[in-house]
């Protein structure tokens, strides 16, 4: 099996294992951050099926955070009034980000073995949104462990008066 086949296993796993997490997530946030995420996946693993298929593959240069900050917009004041995370909804999230870490080594190692520039770009575009995923996790993780904490954190300038390192 070449990179790009494993690749497309790998995604194809991924969208089936935050699909269920999403179905089995009760906690609002995570639910959409898995569902969020679900999508970027599919749309790496129709990539990376373009590019095995032979087909020319543009490559969008998406930023999976864009879709994050909208979530917390919409869910501020749901937020607000703390919903727990059971401990199972919080292990599913330490899985996620172990799952996003794994594919950046993969696709970093899979970059440097890369044989068209096609490629390599792909396997560029599909760190740097492995990266975001990874961040968005650790961040939704947070939130739900310790939403008090996260949002002094997240509105300090409000904490602390407006440093300027703020």
């Amino acid at each position: 099996m070449n990179a790009i086949e494993i690749s497309i296993r790998m995604e194809t796993d991924a969208i089936k294992f935050y699909g269920e997490a999403a179905g089995r997530t009760s906690h609002p946030v995570g639910k959409k951050m898995f569902l969020s995420v679900v999508e970027d996946e599919k749309r790496h693993l129709e990539m990376l099926r373009t590019l095995f298929r032979g087909l020319d593959l543009t490559i969008n240069n998406v930023s999976p955070m864009r879709n994050v900050k909208t979530v917390f917009e919409e869910l501020k004041d749901e937020m607000m009034q703390r919903v727990e995370a059971s401990v199972d909804e919080l292990e599913v999230f330490k899985i996620a980000m172990n799952m996003e870490k794994e594919g950046v080594e993969f696709y970093k190692k899979t970059l440097t073995e890369a044989k068209t520039e096609k490629e390599r770009m792909l396997f560029k575009q599909l760190i740097h949104e492995e990266e975001q995923h990874f961040a968005i996790f650790q961040n939704t993780y947070s939130f739900m462990s310790d939403t008090g904490n996260w949002f002094m954190w997240d509105e300090h300038s409000i904490v602390d008066g407006g440093t300027p390192w703020a």
